[in-house]
């Protein structure tokens, strides 16, 4: 149903003016970036990225829980443990959206036509743009941190910004990509989070 005061035609044409407006966005950042993808400052955001893949961040929740255990933090744990949930809700919501939509890769596509989201299940990873996972991931778990240590949230969550933002640079996703999988990554921690609470986990464990 159209919001009040709006017919069928004039939202149908809204819709696709944002369309059109977002896949510009999109097309042109593409375009910026592609004349830099073999250049130094690239290859060390390929590098910085990588903190963003799942068994990185998994290798990280678990060290933090390892340490705390040893050296009898419980705060490690907790955000540890944090860390892992959210990074994992986080990780089964973007798999699920990108089992439905097929996106070709900024670096992989041949024209403007191919950047376009779309209906499909393809499971090809140059085909499989939309949404972000690192963005996902790296979000959800810096909010997680945040929760135990929000000393550290700027820092952290500044951190998973740019670890996002690279993502667009190294012409591996596009901004929509991006923003949707940052989205994804903060409301997969919400959940995540409320569930904690529920729980009560913080009660039954102290510094």
């Amino acid at each position: 149903m159209s919001p009040p005061g709006v017919g069928p035609t004039m939202f149908t044409k809204k819709i696709a003016t944002a369309e059109k407006w977002l896949l510009d966005l999109d097309d042109r950042t593409h375009r910026f970036f592609e004349a830099y993808t073999d250049s130094a400052p690239m290859r060390v955001l390929d590098v910085l990225s990588k903190l963003g893949d799942q068994p990185e961040l998994r290798i990280i929740a678990f060290g933090l829980m390892i340490a705390g255990t040893f050296t009898g933090r419980a705060r490690l744990v907790r955000a540890g443990a944090r860390m892992i949930i959210a990074h994992e809700a986080a990780t089964l919501a973007k798999s699920r959206v990108k089992t439905e939509i097929d996106r070709t890769r900024p670096r992989s596509a041949r024209g403007r036509n191919e950047k376009k989201p779309r209906m499909g299940n393809r499971s090809a990873k140059e085909e499989t743009s939309f949404p972000s996972g690192h963005s996902a991931g790296a979000i959800a778990t810096a909010r997680a941190f945040s929760r135990e240590f929000p000393e550290y949230g700027i820092a952290v969550m500044g951190g998973a910004g740019l670890i996002a933002a690279s993502q667009i640079a190294r012409t591996a996703h596009y901004p929509t990509d991006v923003a949707v999988g940052a989205a994804i990554g903060l409301a997969a921690e919400a959940v995540t989070s409320r569930a904690w609470s529920a729980a009560r986990v913080d009660e039954r464990s102290t510094e």
